[in-house]
């Protein structure tokens, strides 16, 4: 089943940090199956906080999406973002 891994961005701490990442989040996704569907386009928010962008990435499973998430290189990357922004990220199994 596809599994699908979402960031919602809630609040900006470091734009110097949030932009470094940026440049190199795209480059730990070669050799994963990922298939990027949206990323900080447009959006509304129907309930809850407010956010400020969200990411929507489409994996083959949930343990190809966890492969990535927890591979090196993301693994890596992933800390410049935790110290740029508060977000929040959870995979999630498709039908």
């Amino acid at each position: 089943m596809p599994a699908y891994v979402v960031f919602t961005r809630e609040k900006t701490k470091d734009a110097d940090q949030l932009a470094a990442y940026s440049k190199q989040a795209g480059g730990t996704m070669a050799g994963h199956p990922v298939k990027p569907l949206a990323a900080y386009g447009k959006y509304e928010v129907l309930e809850g906080a407010p956010i400020e962008g969200a990411v929507l990435l489409e994996f083959p499973t949930i343990e190809a999406a966890k492969t990535w998430y927890d591979g090196p290189a993301y693994r890596e990357v992933r800390e410049l973002r935790f110290k740029g922004a508060d977000y929040r990220a959870f995979i999630i199994e498709g039908l």
